[in-house]
């Protein structure tokens, strides 16, 4: 098979020909590839002087460009389109590829020619992004083990092919689980509750089926309206144990892996110098130990517990106002249903009555008009992109001041049996410098699993599905809009604890009727959300605020106990140690089994991913409610502030340091307080 029969290797162009790509082509193309970069690599690593940026550090970058582009369209076909055989090549070429990276820094000739490069006059000589990346450079392979002996790198090489084997397994595994289940209801009385989206949803997923009933599945759309509206309990409760329990028993059980992951991390911390993994992982990141996340997470956690406990009070005594007798601590499946109907007599609010206004075709053109009022960018059909499902939009990305084309982008919205669950965003291509001509395009995609469609209705969507559009689009934006000469150090690519401020401001403006009326219409009328309908959704947005961040916390709580305290010998099982350190975050306790950890993706999905960094929302939370407040300030829509926000934010990636760049755009440092006004948790 040659380059030009093979879609790896013949695609040069912006357009992924992902209609072509088959199983059969990953062997060959990843074959290629990594020979192809393991003898530029090598040339790298043989260079004579007169050692220059290009020769050295230019030279590393562009080695490994064509394999990494080529792994990451993989890695997203396997998320998006699984099949079989395409798992199998995957798994296939996924250790070895891994322990190419892994060799990257543990090569001892490129250590030495970075090494000699650092004491030139060329070297002392650069300026700007070019020195960033020298040093970033030299403390990465540092970091991933260049001064280990060679039994020590040889170690380092096991654990980081292992830990990638046994991710992608634990990811594998939690999709199967997913997907496995399904929960058949025949009798209609017993999905009283429910509302009428959800009821056609699951009647429809029983047809495609073959059966008459209701379906229920664990993807999200499904199995939160359930636990939300269902008046069953016994169904809620059927339900809410499957989700929690999701790949931790049988053939397809995370729990051995998800211990040995944590092992394998542990050692791989130690190998290098560390205490623990979160001290390895945050060393470059702005919270820079586990320490001081852990910190920033307990100061969050206090300013939260009074009101979470306030509420938590509160929505056990209006449960027992309706039902009669004392207030008495609730089924975990009880909680959503009870809380639902609390925030309905409290703000006369469904949030149900939203959805008809939020028509997901007019959604995605909203968010692309709060774009170009921002940031000056055009976004329009592509028309001739290939795609890997016919449910994919595809778009490029003008700017029309510059005349000049920043990308192109692909939409995945809907569940699918092949697909992954949750939403993400992922870079597919980052464009660089062309001489004379500005940059050449970047290449991004987002994916959800919203509501979909249904035979003779339209995908309408919840507002935190409309919340979660505009939080994936603003990671793409920051991709898109990058204007940084070094691909490493280009778009998302920036310290993990910063990297949610350019998603999590986006979403402010689906709270602003400014906004709103940019897209949120009638799905039939084309009428705006009636003023009572806003006003009561803006009266209930801080509605159980500290439940909902003392459930994040929670989730960052077990994350940097997991990778900073648990201790086998000591502390037991760590899904059982998990359980226990969750519930101090919980409305309720949590009975034995719950098992939500070992759904986990975050954490254990990816060889580092979140871990020991889910704390990373939070930090960025803090971030994006101040900044937003100058947008607040000075106009929602303001061309000034925006063109700011993109020249000294989404443009610069991680050219300079994360906190300087949040100084640039503030021009102070950040305050917590805009967190906790916002959330209703401060005056």
């Amino acid at each position: 098979m040659n380059d030009v029969d093979n879609p790896f290797l013949a695609s040069t162009s912006l357009a992924v020909p992902f209609d072509r790509i088959r199983a059969e082509h990953v062997r060959p193309a990843m074959t290629v590839l990594l020979g192809r970069a393991r003898e530029a690599l090598a040339e790298v690593g043989a260079a004579t002087e007169p050692l220059t940026y290009q020769r050295v550090l230019g030279a590393l970058e562009d080695a490994t460009e064509p394999l990494s582009r080529a792994m990451g369209i993989l890695s997203h076909l396997e998320s998006v389109a699984t099949t079989p055989a395409l798992r199998e090549a995957y798994n296939a070429v996924k250790p070895e590829v891994s322990a190419f990276y892994t060799s990257i820094p543990l090569d001892a000739g490129l250590w030495s020619t970075l090494c000699r490069y650092a004491r030139t006059e060329d070297a002392a000589a650069l300026e700007g992004v070019r020195k960033r990346h020298l040093t970033k450079t030299l403390d990465e392979f540092r970091r991933a083990g260049a001064e280990l002996d060679a039994v020590g790198k040889a170690r380092l090489e096991a654990l980081d092919v292992e830990l990638s084997t046994l991710t992608t397994t634990f990811s594998q595994n939690l999709l199967d689980a997913t997907h496995a289940f399904e929960l058949l209801v025949q009798d209609e009385a017993r999905v009283a509750g429910l509302p009428e989206s959800a009821l056609v949803a699951a009647r429809e997923g029983a047809e495609q089926k073959g059966v008459k009933g209701f379906r229920f599945t664990l993807q999200g759309p499904s199995v939160m309206a359930a636990l939300t509206y269902l008046d069953d309990a016994a169904l809620r409760r059927e339900l809410w144990w499957a989700y929690n329990t999701r790949a931790s028993s049988g053939a397809l059980d995370n729990r051995a892996l998800m211990a040995r992951i944590l092992t394998l991390r542990a050692d791989k911390a130690k190998l290098l110098g560390h205490r623990d993994f979160a001290d390895l992982v945050l060393e470059d990141r702005m919270a820079r130990t586990g320490q001081d996340a852990a910190r920033f997470v307990a100061h969050l956690e206090a300013a939260t517990r009074p009101a979470f406990e306030r509420e938590t009070a509160e929505l056990e005594a209006f449960r027992a106002g309706v039902l009669g007798g004392a207030p008495e601590p609730m089924a975990p499946w009880d909680v959503a249903y009870w809380a639902e109907k609390q925030r309905k007599a409290r703000f006369d609010f469904d949030e149900e009555a939203l959805r008809p206004y939020f028509h997901a075709d007019r959604v995605l053109d909203g968010l692309f008009e709060v774009a170009r009022k921002l940031y000056g960018v055009v976004v329009e059909p592509w028309a001739d992109a290939p795609t890997w499902d016919p449910q994919v939009r595809s778009f490029q990305v003008r700017d029309p001041q510059r005349q000049e084309l920043l990308g192109g982008f692909y939409v995945d919205l809907f569940p699918r049996e092949n697909k992954r669950g949750g939403a993400w965003m992922a870079g597919l291509v980052t464009g660089g410098p062309v001489a004379g001509a500005g940059f050449a395009p970047h290449l991004a995609l987002f994916c959800s699993n919203a509501s979909p469609p249904s035979a003779d209705r339209p995908a309408l969507l919840t507002h935190d599905e409309v919340e979660t559009l505009f939080h994936e689009f603003g990671h793409l934006l920051h991709h898109l809009l990058s204007r940084v000469s070094v691909r490493a150090l280009a778009g998302t690519n920036v310290a993990w604890d910063f990297v949610e401020l350019p998603s999590q401001i986006m979403e402010n403006w689906t709270w602003e009727r400014q906004a709103l009326d940019l897209f949120a219409l009638h799905h039939e009328s084309l009428e705006p959300i009636p003023e009572e309908i806003f006003a009561r959704m803006k009266s209930a947005r801080t509605y159980r605020a500290a439940t909902a961040q003392m459930r994040q916390l929670g989730f960052a709580s077990v994350d940097l106990a997991l990778h900073r305290d648990h201790d086998a010998s000591r502390d037991g099982d760590p899904v059982e140690y998990a359980r226990r350190v969750m519930e101090r975050f919980s409305v309720t306790p949590l009975p034995d089994g719950y098992a939500m950890i070992t759904g986990f993706s975050h954490l254990f999905a990816h060889p580092v991913g979140y871990a020991a960094g889910y704390y990373s929302y939070k930090w960025a939370e803090v971030l994006d409610a101040d900044a937003f407040g100058r947008f607040r300030r000075e106009g929602l829509f303001s061309p000034e502030v925006g063109a700011e926000f993109r020249d000294k934010v989404l443009a610069r990636g991680d050219s300079e340091e994360p906190m300087q760049l949040f100084l640039d755009f503030m021009g102070r440092a950040p305050e917590l307080e805009a967190l906790l006004v916002r959330n209703g948790l401060a005056a």
